[in-house]
């Protein structure tokens, strides 16, 4: 199991970030960091060795009522991707959105983009796995992600923190009780119902003995998605997710 750090945009925080880090795992997009515009040995250099993942715009919907604009996204993302795999980047996370994830026919449209998207980093040598974002208003919910996953033959990025804000340790346990099997990527960090998120692994309410519980034998990789650049911080945080998971770090 391998555990890496996100850095958002930033190639210099990505350089900085501490050298025991497996992977680094960095924001890409028009608007923040164009992957087509790193210079290759500079990010060599940053890297110092160790593997790029890329999480593929934030903001970006999946779909859209029109046709048109889901062809236009769906080029958009492979543009990133082919960059991105250019790059060397192993995997690419992608944000599970919908323009209305409460219309069940709906989401045959989020299933296909997601689909289009998924074989798209296929052909450019990238494995998307797709974020659940639930908390969010245009999030699809941890109660519909998990089939879509599976019926698209995608692999999950499981955010922790995210599930826990959706619907509470309740919401992590039933999720990976189904669907554990499609993780490939988790983000780790840890929150407070009052809203505090992106803390350190222990600071907060996410019951990561529930996480252990249901993912014996995790073999996937581990992006810390804690927002600090405290190395030791960050480092502590990476060791309390290594026991969970009964690994060596």
């Amino acid at each position: 199991m391998d555990i890496g750090v996100t850095v958002g945009d930033d190639l210099d925080r990505l350089a900085a970030s501490p050298a025991a880090f497996d992977f680094v795992e960095l924001g890409v997009g028009a608007g923040s960091l164009p992957p087509e515009s790193i210079d290759s040995d500079r990010l060599d250099r940053a890297l110092a060795g160790r593997d790029l993942m890329v999480h593929l715009p934030y903001s970006q919907p999946l779909t859209s009522y029109a046709p048109e604009v889901n062809d236009a996204i769906v080029a958009y993302q492979r543009r990133l991707l082919e960059a991105a795999g250019d790059l060397g980047a192993e995997k690419a996370v992608l944000h599970a959105t919908s323009a209305d994830r409460d219309d069940v026919e709906f989401r045959e449209v989020a299933a296909d983009q997601l689909r289009r998207v998924a074989d798209a980093g296929r052909e450019a040598g990238v494995e998307v796995v797709v974020e659940n974002v639930g908390h969010q208003h245009r999030g699809i919910q941890l109660s519909v992600l998990g089939d879509v996953a599976r019926e698209t033959d995608t692999a999950v990025c499981f955010d922790v923190g995210h599930a826990y804000m959706e619907g509470g340790n309740g919401a992590i346990r039933r999720f990976l009780r189904s669907h554990g099997d499609r993780v490939s990527h988790l983000h780790c960090h840890d929150v407070r119902r009052r809203g505090d998120t992106h803390m350190p692994v222990g600071a907060g309410e996410v019951d990561y003995e529930g996480v252990s519980d249901a993912l014996e034998e995790f073999e996937g990789t581990v992006a810390l998605e804690v927002f600090t650049d405290d190395g030791a911080l960050l480092c502590d945080s990476a060791e309390r997710v290594a026991d969970h998971l009964g690994a060596e770090w």
